[in-house]
């Protein structure tokens, strides 16, 4: 294993989903900050792009990894290795001010701007933290039931039909442009994969 470091938002912060996965890994974390631009994502989620126009706060984490844990990262963020511009994220080195008064070299997971849709809202002054605050991320919303909906759907193969028996639940889904209705059969909507991919 060697030392890496990486500057971190969202989920991947203290006390957040993803940063509790890593905690036997992590050497040391310390709150840091970079020049870059936040965005929410249609599906709640803030990302960060290399346009330096905020400070964006995060976190400078030293993590012990090795080739499983990095390769498990970068397909969480959906980083595709052999062909960059395809992916979701990738991962770049960038200069980060540490908490300490320090500037360091960290990984940072930025996203992909040709990724990024119309309905992608820039962060004002990158405050990721208060949109979520604001604002929980789509997936955290949802009913049971419509979470129980969405798994369903998701795991159909082909063109296999899951019924929707309830008026009400089928409406709160098309208002959520979680699916389409294709006449025979309903599908997820892009958004609603993005949701999906996030529930399993």
């Amino acid at each position: 294993m060697t030392t890496m470091r990486f500057f971190m938002i969202g989920s991947w912060t203290e006390g957040m989903f993803h940063f509790q996965k890593l905690m036997p890994f992590i050497v040391s974390y310390e709150p840091a900050t970079i020049q870059a631009t936040a965005y929410r994502l249609p599906i709640g989620f803030p990302v960060i792009t290399e346009d330096k126009t905020a400070t964006i706060h995060g976190q400078f984490i030293e993590l012990k990894a090795d080739s499983t844990l990095l390769a498990l990262m970068d397909t969480l963020h959906g980083v595709k290795a052999l062909e960059p511009a395809k992916g979701l994220h990738y991962r770049a080195q960038a200069t980060v001010m540490k908490a300490s008064g320090q500037t360091d070299t960290a990984e940072v997971y930025f996203y992909n701007p040709k990724k990024l849709t119309a309905k992608a809202a820039v962060i004002a002054d990158g405050l990721w933290k208060q949109s979520l605050e604001a604002q929980q991320p789509l997936p955290m919303q949802l009913t049971e039931k419509q979470k129980i909906y969405v798994l369903k759907l998701g795991a159909v193969k082909g063109r296999d039909i899951v019924p929707i028996n309830d008026l009400a639940l089928y409406r709160e889904l098309m208002k959520l442009e979680l699916i389409v209705d294709k006449g025979r059969r309903l599908a997820l909507s892009s958004l609603g994969k993005d949701v999906y991919n996030h529930l399993v």
